[in-house]
């Protein structure tokens, strides 16, 4: 079966790992070390975190890893279960517990987490980004000759962004947008503090929308390993949660799915 992976915190309990009976010996960042440069291995990897066992508990850590993709958390738990990987003793690994009545909200990724997972699957060369229009909106001038703004009101910085990432190799496109807006605590702030605030909020009107494209895109991992991709430009991107519910996605999949020539 294909397996969906989505611009979107995952948060399913088939993509999170608990890893325990991690030795006292070394530092929590020695560990945290340790564990990404093993688990890596077995895909892209979202988040690495180590935490001290309870008080109760004997000295040591445990961790929560969290994949992109359910295959590749399977295939780590299978290898690295009851293993001693980088430490004397072995170490229990075990899939996250799933909780049925727990929903999730859909966390967009942050920009610089959408272009991690498009390179990972697309290639650095498999896509770009091409803006289409960034337009100020801050009106400075025009509000600084109104007489009717109040004397105390905080001047801001407001871009607009609209653009569209490219996916050349599966003839697929998706647009974006993003707004980001920078409050002036001076309105005699000087000419380079000025500049680089309207520079980080060009940037950040930029982050958003690159985010903003990435979430109409699906990354779909076929059985025999290829890479497809689904384009949605009106619906709102949700992990299925049960085999019924993803085998009724791709069954929607021949008008919306594209594949690499």
């Amino acid at each position: 079966m294909a397996e969906l992976v989505s611009f979107t915190v995952p948060t399913e309990s088939d993509k999170t790992l608990l890893v325990w009976e991690l030795s006292s010996g070394p530092t929590a960042e020695a560990l945290h070390h340790s564990l990404f440069a093993v688990f890596s291995q077995f895909g892209l990897l979202f988040s690495v975190r180590v935490f001290p066992n309870a008080a109760v508990a004997r000295p040591g850590f445990y961790a929560i890893i969290k994949f992109y993709s359910a295959r590749d958390a399977h295939r780590a738990q299978k290898a690295c279960d009851q293993k001693q990987l980088f430490q004397n003793s072995p170490v229990k690994v075990r899939l996250g517990t799933k909780h049925k009545a727990v929903q999730h909200q859909a966390l967009a990724l942050n920009s610089s987490q959408c272009q991690e997972l498009a390179n990972y699957y697309f290639g650095f060369n498999g896509w770009s980004k091409r803006i289409i229009k960034l337009q100020d909106l801050s009106d400075l001038e025009e509000r600084a000759n109104e007489d009717t703004v109040p004397p105390l009101q905080k001047q801001s910085l407001k871009f607009f962004c609209a653009l569209e990432v490219v996916l050349p190799s599966y003839e697929c496109r998706s647009p974006g947008a993003g707004m980001a807006e920078e409050t002036l605590d001076d309105l005699e702030e000087g000419p380079l503090s000025f500049l680089m605030k309207r520079r980080t909020t060009q940037k950040l009107a930029i982050q958003k929308a690159v985010s903003d494209a990435f979430q109409k895109l699906l990354i779909v991992i076929l059985e025999s390993g290829k890479i497809a991709v689904e384009y949605r430009p009106c619906e709102e991107i949700t992990d299925a949660s049960t085999a019924d519910e993803l085998q009724d996605l791709i069954q929607k999949f021949p008008r919306k799915l594209y594949f690499s020539h």
